[in-house]
């Protein structure tokens, strides 16, 4: 039996909305609220949805640079997306194989990875 080919790429797409009250910033807000969809839709006309899967995600912890979304494997973190962005990181990343920097977390926000065990004994040691 022929398995399912594994997807090349995972995008995790916040897909947040809080109401304006709320003191932290919403990824979603009603100039971008078909953003997943937007990207779903780009994919089907390129032909990759088969192997590019778009995943609507819970708050990926950069609300104050969204809408955000972190493309797998690579851990590469897009910010501030909008059409035009998207557009660009289907073409250049996606089909191209080419990160496109420019949109990617600055370094100053995005520090190494913690490991989930040095996670935990740091918060055993308080």
């Amino acid at each position: 039996m022929q398995g399912i080919p594994q997807p090349a790429y995972y995008m995790f797409m916040c897909s947040v909305e809080r109401p304006p009250q709320f003191p932290k910033p919403s990824c979603v807000n009603e100039s971008n609220r078909d953003l997943h969809q937007y990207t779903a839709q780009k994919m089907m006309e390129k032909g990759i949805m088969q192997t590019v899967q778009p995943v609507q995600a819970g708050c990926l912890n950069r609300c104050n640079v969204g809408p955000v979304m972190l493309v797998e494997p690579g851990h590469h973190m897009y910010v501030q997306l909008d059409k035009a962005k998207i557009d660009r990181i289907i073409e250049e990343h996606m089909l191209g194989g080419n990160p496109v920097e420019e949109y990617i977390i600055p370094d100053m926000m995005w520090g190494e990875a913690i490991k989930p065990a040095d996670a935990a004994a740091m918060m055993a040691g308080r």
